[in-house]
This record gives C-alpha cells, structure tokens and sequence, in this order.
C-alpha cells in the first residue's frame, strides 16, 4: 500500500470517507485553479511553453498529494499521462523517457522484492521468523519489546511496513488479551511496532518507496548507488533511531524488569502439523530469497544489473508454482504507479531547468552546507506528516539538487538527496502520518496524543543522525 493519509485514514474508520468523496470533487476543482494560478504567476517572460505547462502540472500534482482529491497513485498516473502529451506537444523534446519511468531499475527492484513478501507471506515464513525469534529475547517486558521492534524492522526492510505492522499486530494480540488493555507494555507494543516498521525501511532501497526516489533521482543525475552501499548507508542509521525509540518508549511507560511474560501462542502455531508440500515451498522460498539477496547485494561485483536479479523472484516463484494469478493481483502496484509518476515528475522538473532557475534567483543568500541539509532534513520530516512521503520526496530532491548546482558547494552531490530520502522515514507524529501508525490506532488501545512524543523523538533524531552518518560514510565509501 502506498503511503497516503487517505490510506491511513481507511484504517482508522468503519465507512471509508463516505462525506470526504463529497469533498474531492470541489479538492480536485480547486487544485486545477490553484495550479493555474502559479503557473500565471511564478512563469517568466523567458519560459518556453512547455516550461509553463511543467510548472502547471508541479503545482498541480503537489495539491492533489496534499489534499488527497484523488489517491497518491492517481496522481503519478496522471503525471506520466500529461508529460506525454506536454512533450508530445514539443517537437523539441521526447516523451519516450518519461513513459520508460514504468521499467526504470528501481521499479524492477521494487517488483522483485513485492513477489519475496507475497511469498513469505503466503507460505507463512514471516510467522515462522517471529515464532523462532522472539523466544530467544527472553521473557522479561524490556527484551520483549525490543525484540519485536528488531523483528519488524528488519522485516519492513524487504516487505510492506503496512503489511509487516498488520501482522505483527495480529500475531502479538494474545499479549494484549493476558494483559490489562491499558497496560503500559501494551500500548508501548502498540507504539513500538508502527514506528519500527517505518524506521525499518530505512534499511534498503526496497523498504520505502522515497530511497527509491533518491536513488532514481541520482540514477538520473549520473550517480550510481548499489544496494549494499544503500544498505551500509541506512540500516545503520535505521538501528541507532530504533534503539533511541525503544529507550524512550522505555522511560514514557516506566516497562521494568519485573514482570515476565510468556509466549504460549507461539508454541500452538508451532505445533500445526505441516505437509510435505508446505516444508518444500518453504524451501524453495528460502532458496529464492538467498540467491536474490545474494545477487542484490553483490551485483555490481558479480556483473548482475539490479534489475536483471530481480527477475530470479519474478520467475523463479511463478515457475515452480508458489505464487500464482491471484497472488500478483494481491501486490500492491499502486506502490509502483506512485513511484514511477515521482521519478516521471522529477526528470522533467531537472530536463526543463525549473528548479534550477528558481534556485538561481536565491542564490545571493549565502548557506551553508551543513545548514541545507539541516534545513532539507527537517522541512522533509514536517511535510511528510502532513502528506504523502514519497510525494515530499519527488518535490524536494529536484530543489536539493538544483540547489547545490547553483550555490556551488564543493561536496558530494549524492549526500542532500539521502539525507532527504531518510529523512521521509521519520514522520510518525500523527495517527494518520503513516498506515502503520493508523492500523496501530486503529485497535481502539492507545491514545492520538500519544503518538506525539515518538514523533517529536523520530523527527529531530533522525535527520541529526541521518546528516552526521551520511557525511561520515559516504567519505569513506566515495
């Protein structure tokens, strides 16, 4: 499920926005008019044509993240659709790049990784994970607790964070039954789960859909990122905020070292007896995994395009029957639509020079380095609350870029583009921020207000320490 504060939302309500879809009507209306106007009045004299029907369509697919007319996918459809027929228009320019977004490197990336969860959701190895795990932390709260935040982001790391908290969510509830409803363990479960989701996917290119962004964005700009080096990047990062969450969930809900508590739910899943048929899915699922793993993070010493190993899941788990029709129908591709539409919008916002003209127009404002990837950090944070992450993600990177060509700062250029792909991870103020916190809210278990002091801890710590480990280790890397 793409990150959305409709799809958030759905969660948290019985009938879906029945009186909001009265409103998207009169939302969508109102985006047209909107992105009229700005294109009226931020338009140069100098402007080609095109430049001004891109900027229309900037500022109109910006209200419509925001204001949610019409869903996040919606939108990167439609801004795939109205770039081929803004360049169509322009026998200048080509539209075929901008429809080639559907096959670009990380789409495929992101495909291969939706058919290993569909996997190991289906043949229940994410289940199996947990049940073999979470014994191992011991019994006392604290461990407990530390030990499902680890399992979910490590989990959110290769599958849907929506999908990994609606699981951990499902399969920990005997905790909340033994327990008091209210108890203290129970509601920082509740807060630890979602927020380790989101953090978790951190940790791959194939955990959140804005690194995907960031590493589109610099595919684009002539810099290459591999898999493992994204991994050396972020998974450290996603593991320190972790543990900084898990701390402060600690010290907010006074969990000590007294109570311990058992996990005799898990043992009866154990005990079903599996066929044969069952025990080798399993395997070649696992098989599966580790060669596709194995190929993304070595590839660029193996000579494998990233891309191209993704098509071991792709083949390899419908050949030999473990996903089938109906399962592909169940992938969320609205993921992929998202996705592609950002990288679409985002080649023709750098093609078209937009936001290198504008930035140029601040560029007498002496900043420095340090100070825009502070000020990037937090600004991706706070737009990420309130909208769709990966639409942050598509506005700012273009900026960021075009920003640090027209300042002139003598850095890497990939570092601002990561620290911003991070830094999207970190907005988990509200109950609608992102689906996991709305399934976690959902349970009717935990207070909205209680999500806030989480969100303030994830939105000033991660961009700090996403800055400092970025700057540290893409020294030593490039």
């Amino acid at each position: 499920m793409s990150d959305s504060r409709y799809a958030s939302l759905k969660k948290l309500t019985k009938f879906p926005l029945e009186l909001a879809r009265k409103r998207k009507v009169l939302f969508f209306i109102g985006s047209c008019l909107f992105a009229t106007l700005m294109a009226y009045f931020l338009a140069d004299p100098i402007f080609t044509q095109t430049q001004v029907y891109v900027i229309a369509l900037l500022f109109f697919a910006i209200s419509l993240w925001v204001t949610e007319a019409i869903p996040p996918f919606s939108v990167g459809i439609l801004i795939i659709g109205c770039l081929v027929l803004i360049m169509g228009l322009d026998a200048e320019h080509s539209h075929t790049k901008y429809l080639q977004t559907w096959s670009d490197n990380i789409i495929w990336l992101f495909l291969g990784g939706f058919f290993l969860a569909e996997a190991m959701k289906k043949t229940k190895l994410d289940i199996l994970l947990l049940q073999y795990v979470l014994p191992r932390f011991g019994q006392n709260p604290r461990s407990v607790l530390w030990g499902l935040m680890l399992v979910t982001a490590i989990m959110s790391m290769f599958m849907s964070n929506t999908a990994t908290t609606a699981m951990m969510i499902a399969t920990v509830s005997p905790i909340f039954v033994s327990l008091d409803k209210k108890a203290n363990f129970s509601r920082a479960l509740l807060l630890g789960i979602p927020a380790a989701a989101s953090i978790g996917g951190m940790g791959t290119i194939i955990g959140s859909p804005p690194n995907a962004i960031a590493v589109g964005a610099l595919e684009n700009a002539g810099y290459s990122i591999s898999f493992l080096e994204w991994m050396l990047i972020g998974t450290p990062i996603a593991f320190v905020l972790l543990f900084a969450f898990w701390r402060t969930l600690i010290i907010r809900y006074r969990i000590g070292e007294q109570t311990e508590l058992t996990f005799d739910f898990l043992s009866k899943a154990v005990e079903v007896e599996e066929s044969q048929e069952e025990k080798t899915q399993k395997s070649i699922v696992i098989v599966i995994l580790a060669i596709t793993l194995f190929c993304w993070l070595f590839a660029k010493w193996l000579g494998i395009p990233v891309a191209a190993a993704s098509g071991i899941p792709i083949v390899g788990l419908t050949m030999l029957g473990i996903l089938d029709s109906d399962d592909i129908r169940q992938l969320p591709w609205d993921t992929l639509m998202l996705v592609a539409g950002g990288l679409a919008l985002g080649l023709a916002i750098e093609e078209q020079g937009i936001a290198t003209h504008f930035v140029s127009k601040i560029s007498h404002i002496q900043l420095s380095f340090t100070t825009l990837l502070i000020l990037f950090g937090f600004i991706t944070v706070l737009l990420s609350n309130f909208m769709s992450n990966t639409a942050a993600t598509t506005i700012l990177i273009p900026v960021a870029l075009s920003l640090l060509a027209v300042v002139g700062a003598d850095v890497n250029p990939i570092i601002l583009p990561l620290v911003i792909g991070l830094s999207a991870s970190c907005a988990l103020f509200l109950p609608v921020s992102t689906p996991p916190n709305a399934i976690a809210f959902s349970t009717g278990l935990i207070q909205q207000s209680e999500f806030r002091l989480g969100g303030v801890v994830a939105g000033l710590l991660g961009p700090v320490f996403s800055i400092v480990w970025v700057l540290l280790i893409v020294g030593l890397i490039y």
